[in-house]
């Protein structure tokens, strides 16, 4: 039986898809924040590139993939995709579950697939400083790597609570030749007004975000960089969809769902937006589920409105689900998934009917990675963990139905710097929130 399908590096999918191109119906504009109306191009170039701008509001439906950041692709992907056959014997199930593995990437996430390309715009527009926030670490240390390759300097501001749980993603990010600094810091205005009114605030995205957009627009040279949310972002993650498709058609086999865990929405993006294609496209039949905490319930309990993406309210308004910019997430260790808003592509899409969405407490999902790891032989992150979960919990129904179910889900990067998380919940000591 084969259970591992990989691809040459001459599949390195040449172009992003744009899932704008295909809506039913146009996404609301961004607002801005002063005027509270529509954004232009030019609003947005204080703090990003105009060539990242561009694909920020475009309607294309694909867009090239620049030579030089598929030659850096090229370290780690295509990812490989498999088949849990020890996972579907464990559950007794007559489904079949695949994962794509996303933590075969140089820091061990999907998180490069858009920061090599977002530092490459960067560098040539001008670029020589990228400002950004992290929450668990994979986005900073990716940022940190990228902008090492393109010759920029990387100022991170990561999410205390995530600065404390995880020093080697901290570690890791320094050794890229990042500075990273605790959110919320005495390095910014917005960051030492939320540190007098709660010295010990655990911090958030939404409070990293504000400093770092606080950071970009106070030094020349400097740009944001935003590694979830964003519809470029979303764009660039598409690669993996993109080359899932194809190893599907190895496999021989269609998914009846496809599951990603959700926080911002840039890896299920990644996964799903391509299968959306082929349901808006084809009418394929192909469920899509994302999964979130439930302590951080944004999809499953979030209202659909203009919101800030970051709590200062520094940010254009977007259209999203959320639970409010200034709710502040309990410290579950799933530090990516602790946002209070959802990309505005993932909530159209959720608008529109094309997509589920789940939401788990993380003791149940640290169950199901624990079982995976003992199974398959891969610690997945605390993030990952969740799309874990939801593959189980489908995998069960396929048992108690006696149906066969083509199950695939995004494993979007390893635990191995997330084994603190993992010593909580094998003592005992982790909590639901």
């Amino acid at each position: 039986m084969q259970t591992r399908f990989t691809l040459p590096q001459s599949s390195i999918p040449t172009h992003w898809y744009n899932l704008a191109a295909d809506f039913s119906e146009p996404m609301a504009p961004p607002l801005h924040p002063g005027t509270r109306q529509p954004i232009s191009p030019s609003d947005m170039y204080a703090i990003f590139p105009e060539n990242l701008v561009a694909q920020e509001m475009s309607a294309e439906r694909w867009i090239e993939i620049p030579e030089p950041v598929r030659d850096v692709y090229a370290l780690w992907r295509p990812t490989p995709l498999l088949r849990a056959v020890r996972l579907e014997k464990a559950l007794d199930t007559p489904a079949h579950i695949y994962y794509k593995y996303e933590g075969s990437s140089p820091v061990g996430s999907h998180k490069p697939n858009t920061a090599v390309p977002q530092a490459y715009y960067n560098k040539i527009a001008g670029t020589k400083r990228l400002a950004t926030e992290t929450g668990a670490g994979q986005w900073g240390t990716s940022l940190a790597l990228a902008s090492q390759i393109f010759g920029l300097e990387c100022a991170v501001w990561m999410v205390r609570v995530s600065y404390d749980q995880k020093p080697y993603r901290r570690l890791l990010m320094q050794t890229y030749g990042a500075s990273v600094l605790a959110s919320p810091s005495q390095a910014t205005e917005f960051g030492r007004k939320v540190l007098a009114e709660d010295p010990n605030c655990p911090g958030s995205l939404g409070i990293a975000i504000s400093e770092a957009v606080e950071d970009t627009v106070k030094n020349p040279g400097t740009k944001y960089a935003l590694g979830s949310v964003l519809n470029h972002v979303c764009l660039h993650q598409t690669v993996i969809g993109e080359e899932c498709i194809q190893q599907m058609e190895q496999a021989g086999e269609e998914p009846d769902v496809v599951i990603g865990c959700a926080g911002g929405g840039s890896n299920f993006a990644g996964i799903a937006f391509p299968y959306l294609r082929k349901k808006i496209a084809e009418n394929c039949k192909t469920r899509v589920l994302a999964v979130e905490p439930s302590s951080c319930p944004t999809l499953t309990k979030g209202e659909l409105r203009y919101d800030f993406g970051d709590t200062a309210g520094m940010t254009p308004l977007m259209q999203m689900y959320t639970l409010g910019h200034d709710f502040m997430p309990p410290s579950i260790h799933a530090g990516g998934l602790r946002y209070h808003g959802m990309s505005p592509m993932v909530s159209h899409a959720r608008k529109l009917g094309l997509l589920e969405a789940v939401a788990y407490p993380q003791t149940s999902v640290f169950e199901a990675a624990v079982l995976f790891a003992r199974t398959e032989g891969l610690v997945p992150a605390p993030e990952s963990s969740h799309a874990i979960k939801a593959a189980v919990e489908e995998a069960k129904k396929a048992r108690e139905e006696g149906k066969k179910k083509v199950i695939v889900f995004n494993l979007s990067g390893h635990g191995l710097l997330d084994l603190t998380a993992y010593d909580a919940y094998l003592q005992g000591k982790l909590l639901d929130e």
